[in-house]
């Protein structure tokens, strides 16, 4: 039978050699060591929901999905330790009847949390950090089968590396997280004329808790979102008004209109302009991880780049303007971020403003993104690295002042590559 491995949107595959899902750290390490014994390379998958090829391997594939408990909590300081495998969802349902949230979450909460937090996975809001700003301390395997603890104390330059490694460090069996004490947020969605926002733009980043919107080419609207903490009692959706919303309106019939663009491009303009249209107001108060997830049922692709908050209005505009020139019916998401310390970080030491572009699958996307691409570039743009991107480390060194320190930090913890793949080898460049 063959091993066969492939993300979520279908559009990354491999054939590693092996497929393992071990259930311990002590498993890990015999995986390792049988690893190295065949000479084979190894990549970790957490829930497949990076469009790069960052997990593809024809040596070990481990998945840690049985790596998925709580192992403490500490309600007085917020800090939970937990292992590597666990999703988001599944432990911010954990954690809320206990009294405990992440502080941000992005729209989407299955992937792992040694999956989010490598690829430097966000949510929106100015005064917030990406997810991996949360990694407190972080439990991490070498190739040859030991364990380092690395936080601020221990080792903060490995510390600093880890918390976005793109896999490229080892094995990340358990992490701790500095959590917040739960809370309520009311979300409101409204559509907005994307002029009258643009004219405005720092008091809606800056006047809430949590802003972003939605863009189509073709359409004058944004389809905003903003979420603040609330000191209300939940009022959750009845299922059947959460499933006419979430699963049929924003999945399954956005879906079947980008079927029919997909078969009929002309019909991108006028679609657009219906789904702005059909994004009417909204207004949720509940727990803080419903309102800021919600399910993607369709497949895309994406490309999303971190560019520094000062051009965000020229960027939106250009981007915009690009988009008019390909045949995509998806839409455009911009966020903003804080800046944090992370090595690898895309947020790294400076204010952000996150730009996501997608692609309807099956539908070609490699023009229109290298097309935003050279947008991107011209605002020293640092590529999502969970997302499509054609950089390489020569294009990348100098968009990080921190680009040596982690190379410092990869040789030490993999000297022999026993991590790394093509995916690598291209972004990050060559270990030695």
């Amino acid at each position: 039978m063959t091993n066969s491995w492939a993300n979520w949107a279908g559009d990354q595959s491999c054939t590693p050699a092996s497929i393992a899902e071990p259930g311990s750290a002590e498993e890990i390490a015999a995986l390792l060591k049988r690893a190295e014994a065949a000479g084979q390379t190894v990549r970790v998958a957490g829930s497949g929901h990076s469009f790069t090829e960052t997990v593809l391997t024809d040596g070990l594939l481990m998945r840690l999905s049985k790596l998925n408990r709580i192992h403490s909590v500490d309600r007085a300081s917020g800090l939970v330790r937990v292992d590597a495998g666990l999703t988001l969802n599944a432990a911010s349902n954990a954690l809320h009847p206990l009294g405990l949230a992440f502080p941000n979450l992005g729209d989407i909460d299955v992937q792992t949390i040694a999956g989010a937090t490598a690829t430097g996975t966000h949510g929106t809001g100015a005064k917030l950090q990406n997810l991996s700003a949360a990694l407190h301390s972080i439990e991490l395997m070498t190739a040859d089968g030991s364990i380092v603890e690395l936080n601020e104390q221990t080792d903060p330059e490995g510390w600093r590396a880890a918390r976005v490694n793109v896999g490229a460090l080892g094995v990340v069996t358990a992490v701790t997280l500095q959590m917040v004490p739960s809370f309520v947020l009311e979300g409101i969605e409204r559509p907005i004329p994307l002029e009258e926002v643009l004219a405005d733009l720092d008091s809606h980043v800056d006047g809430n808790e949590h802003f972003e919107f939605y863009m189509f080419a073709h359409s004058s609207i944004a389809m905003t979102k903003r979420n603040n903490t609330v000191e209300l009692p939940e009022e959750p959706r009845g299922r059947a008004v959460e499933w006419f919303s979430d699963v049929l309106l924003n999945n399954h019939m956005f879906d079947a209109l980008c079927r029919l663009t997909r078969r009929t491009p002309a019909l991108i303009p006028q679609v657009q302009k219906f789904s702005a249209r059909a994004g009417s107001y909204r207004r949720q108060v509940e727990r803080s991880h419903r309102v800021f997830a919600s399910p993607r049922l369709f497949r895309f692709t994406e490309m999303e780049y971190a560019i520094p908050r000062e051009h965000s209005v020229a960027a939106i505009r250009e981007i915009k303007e690009v988009a008019k020139r390909f045949d995509t019916v998806m839409p455009i998401e911009v966020r903003w971020v804080a800046p944090d310390d992370a090595f690898l970080s895309p947020a790294g030491g400076r204010d952000t403003c996150y730009i996501a572009v997608h692609q309807y699958v099956g539908m070609e996307y490699e023009p229109y993104f290298r097309a935003c691409e050279r947008v991107f570039d011209r605002y020293n743009g640092r590529p999502h690295w969970g997302k499509r991107h054609f950089q390489t480390a020569e294009t990348l060194r100098e968009r990080y002042p921190d680009w040596e320190r982690f190379a410092e930090v990869r040789r030490r913890f993999d000297p022999a590559g026993r991590f790394t793949n093509p995916y690598l080898e291209r972004v990050l460049g060559p270990i030695g």
